[in-house]
């Protein structure tokens, strides 16, 4: 027998591509390192004598199957290796493969009517799978199952006895007449949506327990391998995969005489609270905790850990196991990573030693995951049978701001701050001053440093608001070109003193725009309050808006290349950056969508209409109780909860960014039936794994398909339904500008609703707002939607 194996260790680069010739290799063991795919990524396809092949965590682009109709492999391992595209039909037709594990990839696509029996091991976890056949399932009924958090409508399950090995978690989007409970639906929260907790502790794999008057619930279930378990009160469940005795194949592995998912020690405990660390939750692959019935906000993690299971006495020799056995794991909270190659021995000074690691984390759609996992490092096989992840217990508290006297007083400040920088600024552009400068004297002082305007001197800049220099319509007032009597070009946004709406967005434009100064952000150049009438003058932008590019006539559309789209993406990118993390004052502006991006005469992008932008503090839980948008670009927690962080801009922004790539609006672009609107599209590409094919069709071969894809799959990165999943903007920056790779960017479940549905849904907010408008308080009527974005595209609302 030939075998290569250099499991465990920190190898790095691309796959060698001379593995390729070593024709008479049976077993191939690459996990547990730090491998890239190679540029030819068929290293694989001409070793036919392979049995057994396992790789995992393998970064880079998603491909193609690297495995091409080998009709002896025993044991396929090719986990979280970027793959995508279908499974292909060899698989389920090999009459030697027992083991399979293709979980946490982008595969795509149906399993098919049939897999051969032999199959006793399938972990297809973390996929877009979307459907299947009733003889799949009879077919390996008696096999061990993960097909959790994939994207099936339904399962055509055989019965309820079915899902005894399986693990049916977050599988499917509708759930009716399934044998299985509401937790297989994805997104699953909350099974009870009235009542909520602000904690959760849980005592990993032993029975309840109370420690200094705290009460550890029960987690004593014996389940593991492929299973997910629901609490008695359902406010927490697990989630686990593997299978001790064939996770780990190779030349040296023995099967232990029992698979244990569960260990415990009662002697030789001298730790406090050693109740909780006498015992232990076990996983040979994953181990996933959920918390799905918690008040959302900030919490503090502590993840309780006790190595008590190596210097256990094993057999009739009652050996102990060598002190260099290693025990490591990752540890993800929310999705994103907080440990890597984390080893409880070397934390903890040692075995039956208890180390807690704290995190703080958010808590948005009332749940919490917290993931254990193995990549394939350190000791495994008959030395140390029961490896990978382990837990002995989870606590967690919500985390109630009480601010302290100074906090406030420096919030107050910070909104006095804004409120004399507005009445300020307001008195420095000539908003106050007296009228009866002469014509000469005006042209003298135009667009100096403190310069003002007044009525007069605007009405002559647009030939007294003619309908002839009317630039658009805005969601308080119409916009004008006009031109001052220096030659130079303004926009003038005119406001309806009238409105207290009009008098609110007046002064926080002025207050906001003033104090921030960005090559991406619109010049603010005046102000006037004369007359009965609120004036805003801006530097003009000879492109108009994005809006105005993309759906206007097909002459503006030409002069809209792929490099001018990137160069407007990044730009946009840069100014939300600027807002969010940059400025002393961090700003969500709540608005961003195309009418609000203003293009100069090089199409470099500017953010543009502040008079709904906040204040943001991310310590400070934020929940507004008036929303402000537009229906289609608002992120759903902000729509429907009214909770605002910046990651509600960078929702806008991924949507804004499909519409930039694929030339079509958002909200209007009805394809067909099953997909309603621009984001159900984009997600049923990537679902089939040609996100491309979204590109503008009038670009034809003009762009690079390479780049276009990462953005794409940025674009959804950044459209997450789960805010903590977004990245921050300047994360987009560097990927936009080929400084960082798009990293954990799973794709969410579809976004929008049909019209009824979204319109119910929506009822609470609807008002009287218009769908369609620049800016609305509120959100809109969806079943206007078709009709009134066309006439938002005919009329181009926006201004400049």
């Amino acid at each position: 027998m030939m075998y290569f194996d250099i499991r465990g260790n920190n190898f790095n680069g691309q796959i060698p591509a001379f593995i390729a010739q070593w024709k008479d290799i049976e077993e191939l063991y690459l996990m547990g390192n730090n491998f890239e795919w190679p540029v030819s990524h068929g290293v694989f396809q001409s070793l036919k004598n392979l049995t057994i092949l396992q790789l995992a965590d393998i970064t880079g682009s998603p491909r193609d199957f690297p495995i091409v109709n080998n009709q002896s492999l025993t044991h396929l391992t090719l986990r979280n290796c970027s793959l995508g595209g279908p499974i292909p039909e060899f698989i389920w037709q090999s009459q030697s493969l027992k083991y399979l594990d293709l979980s946490f990839n982008n595969l795509v696509g149906e399993l098919p009517t049939f897999a051969s029996d032999n199959l006793k091991y399938i972990y297809l976890r973390g996929n877009m799978l979307n459907n299947s056949s009733l003889g799949w399932f009879t077919n390996i009924s008696n096999s061990s199952v993960d097909i959790s958090e994939n994207k099936f409508p339904s399962l055509p399950l055989p019965d309820k006895s079915i899902t005894k090995n399986w693990n049916l978690f977050s599988c499917c989007s509708n759930i009716t007449d399934m044998p299985i409970e509401a937790w297989g639906q994805q997104d699953y929260h909350c099974d009870n949506k009235k009542l909520k907790y602000d904690h959760l502790y849980i005592n990993c794999g032993g029975g309840v327990a109370s420690i200094n008057g705290t009460e550890y619930e029960a987690d004593n279930e014996t389940l593991g391998g492929s299973n997910f378990f629901l609490s008695p009160n359902k406010n927490w469940g697990y989630s686990s995969m593997g299978s001790f005795s064939e996770s780990y194949p190779g030349p040296w592995s023995s099967s232990p005489s029992q698979s244990k998912y569960l260990s415990y020690k009662t002697c030789d405990l001298n730790m406090s609270d050693a109740i909780l660390y006498s015992t232990v939750r076990i996983a040979p692959i994953s181990l996933k905790y959920y918390g799905f019935c918690l008040k959302n906000g900030h919490y503090i993690v502590k993840l309780h850990f006790a190595e008590i299971v190596w210097n256990q006495k094993r057999g009739h020799n009652q050996t102990k196991l060598s002190s260099t056995l290693k025990r490591i794991f990752n540890v993800k909270i929310q999705g994103k990573q907080v440990k890597t190659n984390f080893n409880i021995v070397e934390q903890a000074n040692g075995v039956d030693k208890s180390i807690t690691q704290e995190f703080k984390v958010h808590v948005d759609n009332s749940r919490l995951e917290i993931h254990l996992y193995w990549a394939g490092k350190g000791s495994t096989g008959y030395r140390f049978p029961q490896y990978g992840p382990l837990i002995s217990g989870i606590s967690v508290h919500r985390v109630k701001y009480k601010l302290p006297p100074l906090v406030i007083a420096g919030i107050v400040a910070s909104a006095l701050l804004i409120l004399a920088l507005a009445l300020l600024s307001l008195w420095k552009l000539g908003c106050f001053r007296k009228k009866g400068l002469h014509d000469e004297e005006l042209k003298g002082m135009e667009l100096l440093s403190g310069s003002f305007f007044n009525a007069r001197q605007i009405k002559a800049a647009t030939q007294n608001f003619s309908p002839a220099m009317r630039l658009g319509e805005g969601g308080f007032g119409a916009v004008y070109k006009g031109v001052l009597l220096n030659g130079t070009a303004i926009a003038v946004k005119q406001l309806s003193s009238k409105s207290r709406q009009g008098i609110r967005e007046f002064v926080n434009e002025v207050g906001t725009i003033s104090a921030l100064q960005h090559p991406n952000l619109v010049k603010l150049l005046g102000c006037c309050a004369e007359d009965n009438q609120l004036l805003l003058v801006y530097e003009f932008m000879e492109n108009n808006s994005l809006a105005h590019a993309l759906f206007g006539s097909d002459e503006v559309r030409s002069r809209l290349n792929w490099p001018t789209r990137v160069q407007i993406c990044l730009g946009i990118a840069k100014g939300l950056t600027f807002l969010h993390e940059e400025s002393k004052l961090k700003i969500v502006h709540r608005d961003i969508k195309p009418t609000n991006i203003l293009l100069d005469k090089d199409f470099n992008a500017k953010i543009s209409d502040f008079g709904f932008a906040k204040l943001y503090e991310e310590e400070v839980t934020h929940v507004v109780t008036k929303i402000a948008g537009t229906t289609g670009y608002m992120a759903p927690e902000y729509a429907m909860r009214g909770h605002l962080t910046n990651k509600a801009d960078v929702y806008s922004f991924g949507v804004v960014t499909l519409e930039i790539v694929s030339g079509k609006n958002s909200t209007s672009y009805r394809p067909n039936d099953e997909n309603v609107y621009l984001l159900d599209l984009a997600y049923v590409l990537q679902q089939k794994g040609n996100l491309v094919e979204l590109v503008d069709p009038s670009l034809g071969s003009d762009y690079s398909s390479e780049q276009a894809n990462t953005i794409l799959e940025l674009a959804m990165w950044c459209t997450n339904l789960s805010p903590s999943l977004r990245p921050p903007m300047s994360e987009v920056v560097k990927t936009l500008e080929g400084k960082s790779k798009i990293v954990g960017a799973s794709p969410s479940a579809p976004y929008s609703m049909d019209d009824s549905a979204m319109a119910e849904e929506m009822a609470g907010f609807s008002q009287s707002a218009e769908f369609g408008s620049t800016s609305q308080e509120g959100t809109s009527n969806a079943n206007s939607s078709s009709q009134a974005v066309s006439k938002e595209v005919e009329k181009s609302d926006t201004f400049f």
